[in-house]
């Protein structure tokens, strides 16, 4: 869903966010599951991508804003750090359960292609 700023911003789309009005708080979480040599750059990607509208929502909202990245390779992979993250997203974050669902996927989508011919 796309976020309405006051300013013209490329990257208003990300996967979700979450506003918290008791504390005045906004995370903004955007998920990826490249290739296992692209996880270290599509994190810092992500950071850099939604820098924009991190400064345009703490401004039209006053709330401290914060962005998570969430990066899983194809196989499963995690980058050194994402526990750093996952603590900050509110609920039980599990990374086992988190890598379980890249790996399905993964294979989803290689029984789909595979059973083609």
């Amino acid at each position: 869903m796309q976020i309405h700023t006051d300013k013209t911003i490329a990257a208003n789309k990300p996967d979700i966010v979450i506003k918290d009005k008791k504390l005045k708080k906004c995370t903004i979480i955007d998920m990826a599951v490249p290739s296992e040599r692209n996880t270290s750059i599509k994190a810092i990607e992500k950071l850099s991508k939604y820098k924009d509208l991190e400064i345009e929502i703490q401004k039209m909202w006053s709330m401290k804003t914060e962005v998570i990245p969430v990066v899983i390779g194809a196989l499963g992979l995690v980058k050194k750090g994402l526990d750093k993250y996952s603590n900050k997203i509110p609920g039980n974050i599990s990374i086992c359960e988190v890598q379980k669902i890249a790996l399905l996927g993964t294979a989803n989508i290689l029984r789909k292609v595979l059973s083609i011919n």
